[in-house]
């Protein structure tokens, strides 16, 4: 905008008539000093200087704007009628006009030298704009090439406390710097230790690595120049990113020499002790089979002279004391032990065959409990029992085996059962996704879980760890027949299966065994 300054009303509306013609934004003020209050308020890009006016003239408002750095660029054209001489027009330029024009107006000369002014103020206004822009931006480069290097020193001094051989690698690829430990390595400040000569292809990794932009990682021999020694070291090298651009490179290397000297030692000390574990194993697999072998001599051993003793005792009872009441109490108390003696030594054979090797095969394990039942049939029908048996799935294992698991719970809710209370059984079962005894049910589980439940005397849970070991029994022997070896032999059958097995019991409320198989 241009401000026409004239004491005259009749100057400014032809001058303001001449530049609107040529759609040039004009304002006006009658004096220097409304002048002035416009200008601080307003920018304006030329202003159109009476010289002669009353109260300030042109001259003192033109000294008055140069003092300012926000309007001393404004240019200003003086213009007078009456003031021609040289001294005036003199002191127009010295006080900071940019020309000084005399009346009476050429209109088409003024509207050239006005549009000229307004070019060059346009002008300059860019150009000290893209100076402000250039300073800031020199500014803001000079902070951060200070930030840059603060923190390049900040690294040099991190690098440098490290203790590892540490090391700056410029985006280009040559090494920039390198901490005191370099030198007990390498002379050279721009070149890498030596390395192994078995260890040389690890520089062609590390310029893929460079070239993609990568991480680089790897164990590698250096010499040490005082003791030509080659040591393990642990290198690593990490790109630094500004902006996602990489920058440079730092990189490491890890001494790491007695940690190899260590491994070294613990691989042969674990080489030796597999090669003795192997011979042990072997040993031990040798005392198995031996002791398998024993077991059954000795049981056929033991059971050959529990026979005997059972024939020439019922012989004796039979023939000698029949009429002798307490003499045939003794003999059947003796039967009664012998017959536990006869149990056992069946139970101890049959738990010591468990740790045979047995090929898995597909079992149906419908087919399997109802075998054990068969078996029952007799008690079973002596005591009124009740059995339930949903249907069971199909799950490899060892038949033979899981039979004798379930013969022993079977046999056991008919032996534990209450007096004059029939016993009732359920067996039920389903798939569930976890090897956990809480574990959801899923119709795709590879686990299924089997539970044996009866109406029996139950036990106290507190001792249920108890019986699953071997001769350990919560019931009185005289009352209930048994070895105690029963749900031992469960149990070890069950985790040879890669299984679990577990109770929950309440005293005169029956029990519930729960068997976790893999199918």
């Amino acid at each position: 905008m241009i401000l026409i300054v004239d004491d005259i009303s009749a100057n400014i509306i032809a001058l303001k008539k001449i530049l609107e013609l040529h759609n040039l934004p004009v304002d006006t003020a009658n004096s220097g000093e409304e002048a002035l209050k416009k200008i601080l308020k307003i920018e304006y890009s030329l202003i159109i200087m009476d010289v002669q006016m009353p109260g300030m003239d042109g001259f003192e408002v033109v000294e008055t704007l140069s003092g300012s750095n926000r309007t001393r660029d404004i240019p200003v054209i003086f213009l007078s009628a009456i003031n021609k001489q040289k001294k005036y027009i003199s002191k127009g330029y010295e006080t900071g006009g940019v020309d000084y024009i005399t009346k009476p107006v050429d209109p088409d000369l003024f509207i050239l030298k006005v549009k000229t002014f307004l070019k060059l103020s346009e002008q300059k206004t860019e150009l000290k704009n893209i100076r402000d822009i250039l300073s800031k931006e020199i500014e803001i480069r000079k902070q951060a090439q200070e930030n840059l290097s603060n923190q390049m020193e900040e690294l040099r001094s991190v690098l440098q406390s490290l203790p590892e051989i540490a090391f700056i690698i410029s985006k280009e690829g040559p090494i920039e710097y390198v901490n005191d430990k370099w030198f007990q390595y390498s002379s050279d400040p721009a070149s890498f230790p030596e390395s192994h000569p078995d260890d040389h292809h690890l520089c062609t990794s590390w310029e893929d690595h460079f070239k993609e932009g990568k991480e680089f990682a790897c164990e590698m021999r250096i010499r040490h120049l005082a003791t030509n020694e080659f040591r393990h070291f642990k290198m690593k090298i990490l790109p630094i990113l500004h902006n996602d651009a990489i920058t440079r490179w730092v990189g490491t290397f890890t001494d790491i020499q007695e940690q190899k000297l260590a491994n070294e030692i613990l691989e042969e000390k674990v080489a030796e002790r597999t090669k003795e574990l192997i011979v042990k194993n072997q040993e031990l697999e040798f005392s198995n089979h031996e002791l398998q072998q024993f077991s059954w001599v000795v049981s056929h051993d033991l059971k050959e002279p529990v026979r005997k003793i059972e024939m020439f005792i019922k012989l004796l009872k039979e023939k000698y004391l029949v009429e002798d009441e307490k003499a045939t109490n003794y003999v059947d108390r003796a039967l009664a032990s012998a017959g536990r003696m006869s149990k056992l030594i069946t139970d101890l054979l049959d738990y010591s065959r468990l740790s045979a090797k047995v090929p898995f095969e597909k079992t149906d394990l419908d087919e399997v409990v109802h075998e054990v039942l068969s078996d029952f049939d007799y008690l079973i029908e002596e005591k009124n029992a009740i059995i339930k048996i949903e249907k069971l799935p199909e799950i490899s294992s060892i038949p033979s085996q899981l039979r004798q698991v379930f013969q022993n719970l079977v046999g056991n809710s008919l032996k534990f059962s209450k007096k004059d209370i029939p016993p009732e059984i359920e067996i039920q079962s389903e798939f569930i996704e976890e090897k956990e005894f809480g574990s959801k049910p899923s119709p795709t589980g590879k686990y299924c879980r089997i539970t044996v439940k009866d109406n029996g005397i139950g036990f106290d849970e507190n001792y249920l760890n108890k019986i699953f070991i071997i001769f350990q029994s919560l019931n009185d022997r005289q009352a209930y027949e048994g070895t105690g070896i029963g749900l031992a032999i469960a149990k070890k059958i069950i985790e040879k299966h890669n299984g679990l097995i577990t109770a929950k019991s309440e005293i005169g409320i029956g029990s519930c065994f729960i068997i976790i198989l893999p199918v």
